[in-house]
This record gives structure tokens, sequence and C-alpha cells, in this order.
């Protein structure tokens, strides 16, 4: 398996596109540190998991809206040592978002700080425990799942949320500047309408009917197809890449 020996943390791993990475990192042969703020719906994943992939996957509780929380939790995993080269993540996946609806309008100092706690201010809390030691390693994979609303303003999503995932890609450029010669990417994917409670549930059936008679491939994106490009991301075949956004919206936009 290309990925023996690594370690993955995916954030947001309880929810849809999250297990789907978090199980297709476990296939490709890496130990999975799944994070989430639901212990139960973790439990569930390690349970149901548990005779395919025995103590492969480990769960991480915390609210990515904690600053000094997560912190707290990056620290110990990358071993508590000032360099990180103890213990440590080889691949980072910050897939976790939340999403408002909401445009300028509506949109309020506090929806915004709470929305960019966890879709932005958490992935750099992250990336900056676990680089270190990834360039101590000279080998480590940033992937960051950004959105189809960073460069569409946001069609159905609120203004909150699109300014969120542009600035995660701005994140992934930022890292993948520094960190070139390094042995560590930065890379990131931005999907449209991925088939999920959070995308589902929140759109109406009007805006899922409109959105998907827009789509030229006619239909709304898998979870699976997302973790099928995160495990090429993260795949040692992928270290030519970084600072590259791949877009699966379906045709929705080109360049």
């Amino acid at each position: 398996m290309e990925l023996t020996g690594k370690t993955a943390l995916v954030t947001g791993a309880a929810g849809g596109i999250g297990r789907a990475i978090a199980l297709g990192l476990l296939d490709a042969g890496a130990d999975v540190i799944a994070c989430d703020r639901d212990a139960a719906a973790l439990q569930s994943l390690v349970d149901q998991n548990a005779d395919q992939y025995p103590g492969k996957i480990n769960p991480m509780v915390v609210d990515l809206g904690d600053a000094e929380a997560l912190t707290k939790a990056a620290e110990a995993i990358a071993g508590g040592a000032a360099d990180g080269t103890a213990g440590g993540v080889d691949i980072l996946v910050n897939n976790a978002g939340i999403l408002s609806p909401h445009k300028l309008a509506a949109t309020t100092l506090e929806e915004f700080h709470r929305i960019m706690a966890v879709n932005l201010d958490a992935a750099l809390i992250l990336t900056k425990a676990f680089v270190p030691g990834m360039k101590a390693k000279g080998w480590g994979r940033l992937i960051n799942i950004a959105s189809y609303a960073w460069k569409s303003g946001g069609l159905t999503a609120g203004t909150s949320y699109a300014i969120s995932k542009a600035a995660l890609v701005g994140l992934t450029y930022a890292s993948a500047r520094e960190l070139t010669a390094t042995g560590v990417t930065a890379n990131a994917i931005a999907p449209a309408y991925v088939v999920t409670p959070m995308i589902m549930e929140q759109l109406s059936e009007e805006d899922r009917n409109r959105q998907l008679a827009a789509i030229p491939v006619g239909r709304f994106c898998q979870p699976e197809e997302i973790a099928h490009s995160v495990r090429f991301l993260a795949s040692p075949l992928a270290g030519f890449m970084t600072g590259t956004v791949i877009d699966m919206n379906g045709g929705l936009q080109f360049g």
C-alpha cells in the first residue's frame, strides 16, 4: 500500500466527506486520526471498521471552534516537542467546515467569526502544529478541502462561507510557496454540491433542482470521489504537485 507507515489526520471525519476520506486513506495503508466534535459518531466510525482496519483508526474528539483546546490536542499528537519531530502527522486533511446561507446583508460579525474559526483558523492551527515534523522528516502532505464557492463567490452558499473557503485556498498557496523544496506539498480540492447531509439538508428542494439542472455532468458529486482525489494528493506519486487547486464542479466553471 502506498501510504503504509504514514499517519493521517482528517478533520470532520464523522461527516459524509470526512468519513469517505478517512476510509480511503485507511485503504491505502495509512493510520488515521479521525477528528470531530461528535464523539458518538466517531466511535461508530471506529466500531464499524474495527474488523477491516484493527487498531488503525484513532478518534480525536475536539471542537475545532475552540482554538485553545485544538492547539493542546495538536501539540499532544505532535509529541509536545518544540520542533514537532516526536510523533506527529504525515498527512493533514483539513476537511471540516460549517455552512451558512446568509448573504451580505444578513451576515453578522458573530456568524462570520464562528465560520472562520472552524473553516480557516482550525486549518491554520493544525498546519502550524504539524509542518515542523513534516519538514524534519522531509515528507508531508497538506490537503485542504475548499469549495467551488471560493471562485464563484457562493451560489447558494452564504458570504461568510465563500470568504472562508477563498481564504483556505490562500492558506494553501502560502503554505505551498513557503514549503517548496522541503518535501512537503500543499494542495486543495474545490468540490461543488457533494451528496452530504450538510448540503442536501440545508438546500431547499427548489435550490437542489435548480443547481442539478445547472451542472453539465447532470449529477451531484459523491463523497468517494473527493476521497479518491485526496488519496492521490497524499500519495508519493503526487510529490511534484504543490500549490494546486483541483476543481471538482462537474463542469460548472472552467479555469
